[in-house]
């Protein structure tokens, strides 16, 4: 999981890392196709606190994840088929621990952790 947090640049404590994650759902082949029949993509999905990431940070996070998904498939053209959608929760729609967090209450709480307050 480290390389996915990666393009975000954030320190590797375990609030972070507790808080990433994958989930695997595979489709029988004939539960998706695109309008034009092919049935043989992956889509990914990134839910990110609201402006976690500039537009360097997308663009390195989508090509990752592209290729992580084609190398475990051990399909390299599989990158090319692979949709990365990413998303922003709302300010204080980023739930941890029972806590619904604003970027600023984030960035607080790990500043907190780290001994940075």
């Amino acid at each position: 999981m480290a390389g996915i947090r990666t393009p975000e640049k954030v320190p590797v404590i375990p609030f972070f890392a507790d808080s990433t994650a994958t989930f695997v759902h595979e489709l029988d082949a004939d539960a998706f196709s695109t309008a034009g029949g092919s049935n043989d993509h992956v889509r990914v999905t990134v839910t990110t606190n609201a402006g976690a990431l500039d537009r360097e940070q997308q663009l390195g996070l989508v090509k990752e994840l592209s290729e992580l998904v084609a190398s475990a498939a051990g399909d390299p053209f599989l990158a090319e088929r692979t949709w990365v959608a990413l998303t922003e929760a709302v300010p204080g729609g980023w739930g941890i621990g029972g806590h619904a967090y604003t970027d600023e209450e984030i960035v607080q709480h790990v500043r907190q952790l780290l001994g940075k307050s």
